[in-house]
């Protein structure tokens, strides 16, 4: 009725094995590589967070510089004497 060939269950059972074992191996490659990934990506974030800092920092000490800057200015304005024959405006 049916031109079907019988099965060899052992070859099957071998064959089986292998795509198993192999599919094991793949996904513990995987699982290895994606802790690697994860490894990098915490040092990646640790670093850019340092110089999220150090950007911060300079961005702070800019504004101070040119507070001091408008500062001495002003000192150096208020210590000019003013000549009184030149008109205000």
């Amino acid at each position: 009725m049916y031109n079907r060939k019988p099965l060899n269950l052992a070859v099957s059972l071998r064959l089986a094995r292998q795509a198993y074992y192999s599919a094991v191996a793949a996904r513990d490659a995987y699982a290895e590589q994606l802790n690697e990934t994860l490894e990098q990506l915490t040092a990646l974030r640790a670093e850019f967070n340092e110089l999220r800092a150090a950007v911060l920092a300079r961005h702070h000490a800019d504004q101070e510089l040119a507070l001091l800057y408008r500062e001495r200015a002003i000192q150096q304005a208020k210590a000019v004497e003013r000549d009184a024959s030149t008109p205000l405006h």
